[in-house]
Order: C-alpha cells, then sequence, then structure tokens
C-alpha cells in the first residue's frame, strides 16, 4: 500500500508510537512482573493504555520537536 507524501509525518508518528510503545511496553512489563504463564495477558493489557498514550504524545510533542531540531541543526 502506497501513500501520498503528505502524510508522512503522520504515518512516522503512528508507526514510531507502535513501535516504541510495544517494545517498551514488553520490557517493562517483563522488568515488573518477570515472564510466566500470564505475562502475554499483562503485556497486552498494559500495551491497550500505553499505546494510545504514545501515539497523542508524538503527535502533540512531533511537530514542535521537528521545528527545535531544525533550528539547532544545519
Amino acid at each position: 500500500m502506497i501513500f501520498s507524501k503528505k502524510y508522512f509525518d503522520l504515518i512516522f508518528i503512528l508507526i514510531m508510537g507502535f513501535g516504541m510503545s510495544l517494545l517498551m511496553t514488553l520490557i517493562i512489563t517483563y522488568i515488573n512482573t518477570g515472564m510466566d504463564k500470564d505475562y502475554i495477558s499483562r503485556f497486552l493489557k498494559a500495551w491497550m493504555i500505553s499505546l494510545p498514550i504514545a501515539i497523542i504524545a508524538a503527535l502533540i510533542l512531533g511537530p514542535p520537536i521537528k521545528k527545535f531540531v531544525d533550528k539547532i541543526t544545519k
């Protein structure tokens, strides 16, 4: 599936939010509770909360951070 370049920022934010929340939730759930038969259940419950938070945070913080990095780089 090919998307128009005008959606680049939004698609980037959605994929980054998905990937980062997935990886962080997997690791943090393991660190906090260990690996047992209920690990996947605990992970999915935590990820249902962390995914929307990560995407909303990226949508809010992404544009100003992009402008800031643009200013401090050549």
